[in-house]
């Protein structure tokens, strides 16, 4: 029988944070009292990222402005991100997760999935691998995991969802009734506010009511989205938002927008400006992506990824604007966002690409365009050209993490 672990860290940034100010002698654990990380008290803008435990019982929401966490909780403690620090955190985190099963899939900064599967000579059972890992976690770095258990990737999340922190629970597909269908319907992974209003007035409130209802009917009210919501409910994990991940290296980029994004051409441009850099570095390192990922992020600081392999490798700005646009357009369904972030891997040197009988002519301009905007903006620095769909907008066309030396 398969057996996957999801271990997610329980309000990484916050924790991440505490534990490096104890360390530095700090006498007060920023867990413990109303305090978030991001934004800037003084200005009173930017985002909430992360926040303790005190400061959700005041009705502080991750991904709200500054400004209204502080209307409802007026001595909220903000401390500024520093990411450098969750890097660290994030990497020692998997490391030790490394030691227990080879299989490990990081699927964001603070949270990786873990194939238990033929490791029961190794542990005793599920759960005291899972105490064993929760508890080394702790002693090592100072916070805590919740960790999930399942059969698969899927019901494995859904269960590391429940009672925090540091909590450990098993949801096996015989346990689904009792511990999955009561909940609401937006506790399901993927069930955006979108989703969930439609849901609603379809006369579905629990994740319950979704299972039993008709495919059918469900699809034809949110498409494919909805099916897949279905089988979700189902406990079915289709396997497409969590497939393991290369071991080749990856190049990407995310940024979060310091307002709720609520249209699909907005989305876009942005995403745009994303594949700009993200090219920009592929060809910087002589490398062509055979795969493609995008990350949403909504308000309510849920994520999901969707990714394809491409028809042929490239480091072409507008072939991988293309695929992300696409893949973008197959899993929004309308919940405002506040992260994008286009992830490329199974990165190869390899220059050799096939053509067709129309294509070729047009990706040989494009990589001619390309490289000579890549001169342009190393000679003269990269705000001296810039595609006309980022003149006169709030989106800069080149966001991101990316190091602008690393660009060039």
């Amino acid at each position: 029988m398969a057996l996957f672990f999801h271990i997610d860290v329980n309000s990484a940034y916050l924790s991440w944070t505490a534990v490096r100010r104890l360390a530095e002698g700090d006498s007060e654990d920023l867990r413990l009292i109303p305090s978030a990380v991001g934004g800037n008290r003084e200005k009173r803008h930017g985002i909430i990222l992360a926040k303790s435990p005190l400061a959700k019982a005041c009705g502080v929401r991750t991904g709200e402005p500054v400004a209204a966490a502080l209307k409802k909780c007026p001595g909220l403690v903000l401390v500024p991100p520093d990411f450098e620090l969750y890097d660290q955190n994030s990497r020692a985190f998997m490391d030790i997760l490394r030691r227990f099963s080879p299989q490990v899939e990081q699927f964001s900064i603070d949270e990786a999935f873990m194939d238990m599967t033929g490791m029961q000579l190794l542990y005793q059972d599920p759960v005291t691998a899972a105490v064993q890992i929760r508890d080394t976690i702790y002693s090592e770095l100072g916070f805590t995991v919740n960790v999930g258990i399942s059969v698969n990737r899927l019901l494995a999340k859904m269960a590391s969802d429940f009672e925090k922190p540091g909590k450990i629970h098993t949801l096996f597909p015989e346990e689904i009734c009792e511990k999955m269908w009561p909940l609401p319907i937006g506790e399901l992974y993927m069930a955006g506010h979108s989703a969930e209003a439609v849901l609603t007035g379809l006369g579905i409130r629990t994740i319950g009511d979704l299972a039993r209802s008709s495919p059918a009917t469900i699809r034809a009210h949110l498409k494919k989205h909805g099916e897949t919501l279905w089988k979700y409910a189902n406990g079915q994990d289709d396997g497409q938002l969590f497939s393991q991940k290369t071991k080749d290296k990856e190049i990407g980029n995310s940024t979060t927008i310091p307002y709720d994004v609520e249209s699909a051409d907005t989305a876009k441009n942005i995403l745009l400006s994303l594949c700009e850099t993200v090219a920009t570095r592929l060809r910087h390192e002589s490398l062509r992506a055979a795969c493609v990922s995008v990350r949403i992020t909504d308000y309510n600081f849920v994520s999901r990824t969707h990714q394809k392999l491409l028809p042929v490798t490239t480091n072409v700005t507008s072939e991988l604007f293309c695929a992300v646009s696409a893949l973008f357009d197959e899993m929004w369904d309308g919940t405002p966002i506040r992260l994008l972030g286009v992830q490329t891997s199974r990165l190869t040197k390899d220059a050799y690409r096939q053509y067709n009988l129309f294509d070729r002519e047009k990706f040989d301009k494009q990589e001619k365009l390309d490289s000579c905007i890549d001169e342009i903006r190393r000679r003269f620095g990269e705000d001296s050209i810039k595609r006309a769909s980022f003149i006169n907008n709030k989106t800069y066309h080149m966001i991101g993490g990316i190091s602008k030396n690393k660009r060039r």
